[in-house]
């Protein structure tokens, strides 16, 4: 029996390699440009209680949570 544990894999997405990888499948500029810009910039914060942490910039990874997610970490892990 083999158990993987995939647990952190959605934050393993680079996404100017996804961009790289979905560019040699074929979907037009348009959507890898979509999928690129809703990939970079995406601020983070912590909010515990009142406090809430300064905002820090992710550029890798996918929203946990998103429907795209899955089907974004498939596309990256496919060869």
């Amino acid at each position: 029996m083999l158990f993987i544990d995939y647990s952190s894999a959605l934050n393993t997405i680079v996404s100017t390699k996804l961009i790289t990888k979905l560019r040699n499948l074929g979907p037009n500029t348009f959507l890898r440009n979509w999928i690129l810009y809703s990939l970079s910039g995406r601020p983070q914060v912590v909010r515990v209680g009142n406090n809430t942490s300064a905002p820090l910039i992710l550029n890798t990874g996918a929203p946990q949570g998103s429907v795209l997610s899955p089907l974004l970490y498939s596309l990256f892990t496919h060869d």
